[in-house]
């Protein structure tokens, strides 16, 4: 008997029609409080033409300018015959040849590209998301494996800072690291909201590891123990392996987490994603424009860690 494939693109519509509903709303909840779009001052805040004023190092005269396109090249001679030789964009030059100045005198400026807050606040996210996850990481590794020790210190040790990380809120986490364990230990913002952010991770990698190890059966442990490995290798070789194919998707959900959890660290002073859109807006008044950009650039990191996590999980699954 031959299955008909039933066709997708009645369901695809559908999608791409209540997708197309929701933006509806959204341009008619707009509409009604009567807000008005600026995008026009959106792409300041990722790229700008910042300005570097020329000054004069003396008293002198202007003794030559030469036009090259955009930039002028000025020499300038002081009393003392000494000549000092600025390139400056020649929209901006502020004298003619032959004309005097004085020391400090703006010449012209120099521009050139800079990034903006929200780009410096998506590098800060993104740093912050790598380093913080990777200890967070081999943190969580090490206390999933000491959850499942048979030395009862060891056990009770992990599973005390496994549930009191996860008992309590990351904020006040960042607060009791920051204000006290960073005041006693002279730590670094930086350093003490990677600290935070990469224990709070730990907790939960470590159950996600325990559980992981846990559901491998009791078998493969024992048939790599009648192998000739030792309990190191038998958990290294054997059973890891097993379990990180089943862990996988609630380790990329954690750290899809962890890249939104970095937000919190603004309460300290550190300049990230979320801190840079909220400065960006006291400047800007284009609160949903800056806002809507903010949750872009938080997909634009997450969908594609959420994408290669699916991707490694379908290829470890072809290997079973």
């Amino acid at each position: 008997m031959i299955k008909h494939k039933k066709a997708q693109w009645p369901w695809h519509a559908l999608t791409a029609l209540v997708l197309v509903g929701l933006a509806l709303s959204l341009y008619l909840a707009t509409s009604m409080i009567s807000y008005e779009w600026r995008w026009n001052r959106v792409p300041q805040y990722f790229a700008y033409q910042a300005e570097e004023a020329q000054r004069a190092s003396g008293n002198g005269t202007v003794q030559d300018i030469v036009r090259q396109g955009e930039t002028a090249r000025v020499t300038l001679r002081d009393e003392d015959g000494a000549e000092q030789v600025l390139e400056v964009a020649q929209d901006s030059l502020q004298f003619s040849r032959g004309d005097d100045f004085a020391e400090g005198d703006v010449i012209g400026v120099t521009r050139h590209w800079a990034a903006g807050p929200l780009a410096w606040g998506l590098w800060t996210t993104l740093w912050l998301s790598v380093v913080s996850g990777a200890f967070g990481l081999l943190i969580g590794l090490f206390a999933g494996l000491c959850r499942l020790s048979n030395n009862p210190t060891v056990r009770d040790l992990s599973t005390v800072y496994v549930e009191l990380v996860r008992g309590t809120p990351l904020l006040v986490q960042i607060f009791i690291f920051y204000f006290f364990i960073g005041t006693v230990l002279n730590l670094s913002r930086e350093f003490a909201g990677v600290a935070a952010l990469a224990l709070f991770t730990g907790a939960y990698v470590a159950e996600i590891v325990r559980a992981g190890v846990q559901s491998i059966a009791k078998g493969q442990n024992e048939a790599a123990r009648s192998l000739g490995l030792n309990a190191g290798q038998s958990m290294r070789h054997v059973i890891l392996p097993q379990a990180f194919k089943r862990v996988l998707p609630p380790l990329a959900g954690q750290f899809i987490s962890l890249v939104k959890d970095t937000s919190l660290v603004s309460v300290i002073a550190i300049t990230e994603l979320t801190k840079s859109g909220r400065e960006a807006i006291t400047t800007s008044f284009s609160t949903f424009e800056i806002w809507f950009c903010v949750a872009g650039l938080y997909l634009l990191i997450n969908l594609p860690l959420s994408h290669f996590a699916s991707r490694l999980e379908r290829r470890l699954a072809q290997s079973d």
